[in-house]
């Protein structure tokens, strides 16, 4: 008898824990002809607080596809009215790409992550795009004529983050979760623009915590590329001197003095030349020299004011305040690490090294 009640009470008490831990047995339909895993989902502002929630139905389907859109209070609530009104039941188990707007973006995305993050069937890997435009109109006027539209722009995206070549920011649900609640960092994330009926990459969008704050393009964004990891960039077009360096592969080094007022940034690069339209004679290593030394001035100004800027912006997506950790002292809060990093006179530094020019046709050999 007493053994019934132990195996009684351990059964309730296993059922219990699975309660709480929300791991209850219950059995999900995931026929193959009667759920639709959804690749994407496309998020702007909508009207009194709402958000519109969009994506294409069916992803996996010969039928003919749609863009279907609904405006809602809740993330969740999206999802729950696609399964009202559509024969499939939405999956996210394949999602790949989340969508957001820029002015949604401005005004804080940080309840849309979590509510990705506590979701078990999204994957961490998905990746996290800003869009400037109306993203639904681009995909309504493109999806007859492209019907994997979608899988297109992720294909892109997994080029660039698997080949690493600096080209485009990158970040998937997992980096930027890290960057936003770990001390010291601030998220980014890629921006594409809509423009002519067309999308094509535009910078780098910076976070104040949650919030889109800025975006940077053009040289300040390759610059970005360079001087946030120890980085590659295979073209980096300098205009002002007719010159495009190829294979660019950069080294950064920062210190930060003990008072915490002077922080030197150092960026070491190896680079050959790709193309050069001036009139100076670059196999003579004295003009070859003197244009290394002009290229080396420019960078560190537009790296200055890059700096500047973020500075301004209050923002550190460059992790630079983890520079401040000192061994057998306690860490500075990060609120007085942006105080400081405010205020702070900065120092840049280039050292390029070019490869010498040699003429590539007499390597080949006559055949």
């Amino acid at each position: 008898m007493r053994l019934h009640k132990k195996i009684f009470k351990r059964l309730i008490l296993l059922f219990m824990t699975l309660c709480l831990s929300g791991c209850i047995p219950f059995t999900e339909n995931n026929l193959i002809e009667e759920i639709s895993p959804i690749t994407f989902l496309s998020i702007s502002k909508g009207d009194e607080g709402k958000v519109n929630v969009s994506t294409i139905l069916p992803p996996l389907s010969k039928e003919n596809k749609s863009v279907m859109s609904q405006e809602v209070s809740l993330l969740k609530e999206g999802v729950q009215k696609y399964n009202l009104n559509f024969y499939q039941e939405i999956k996210f188990g394949q999602m790949r790409m989340l969508v957001i707007s820029e002015e949604l973006g401005k005004e804080g995305i940080m309840s849309i992550i979590n509510v990705l993050l506590t979701d078990p069937d999204v994957p961490l890997r998905i990746y996290l795009v800003i869009v400037k435009g109306n993203f639904e109109e681009y995909l309504g006027s493109k999806l007859d004529k492209d019907e994997n539209l979608d899988y297109s722009f992720y294909r892109m995206l997994k080029h660039y983050e698997e080949k690493n070549q600096g080209e485009i920011t990158v970040v998937n649900l997992h980096e930027f979760k890290n960057l936003l609640y770990t001390p010291y960092s601030d998220p980014f994330l890629p921006v594409f623009k809509i423009q002519e009926n067309e999308v094509s990459y535009e910078g780098t969008a910076l976070f104040q915590d949650d919030k889109l704050v800025e975006t940077i393009s053009s040289l300040d964004d390759r610059i970005f590329q360079l001087i946030n990891n120890d980085h590659y960039v295979e073209v980096l077009p300098i205009p002002e001197f007719e010159i495009v360096l190829g294979h660019v592969k950069s080294k950064t080094i920062v210190d930060i003095d003990s008072s915490y007022s002077t922080m030197t940034y150092t960026v070491n690069i190896d680079t050959r030349i790709e193309e050069y339209q001036g009139d100076k004679q670059l196999f003579d290593p004295k003009e070859l020299k003197k244009i290394k030394k002009g290229i080396e001035t420019h960078l560190e100004k537009q790296t200055h004011e890059l700096v500047k800027k973020i500075q301004e912006l209050k923002v550190d997506p460059l992790q630079l305040g983890i520079q401040t950790k000192r061994p057998f002292s306690k860490p500075m809060e990060e609120k007085k690490w942006i105080e400081m990093f405010e205020k702070m006179d900065i120092k840049i530094k280039y050292n390029i090294n070019i490869e010498p020019l040699t003429d590539a046709n007499s390597k080949k050999q006559d055949f």
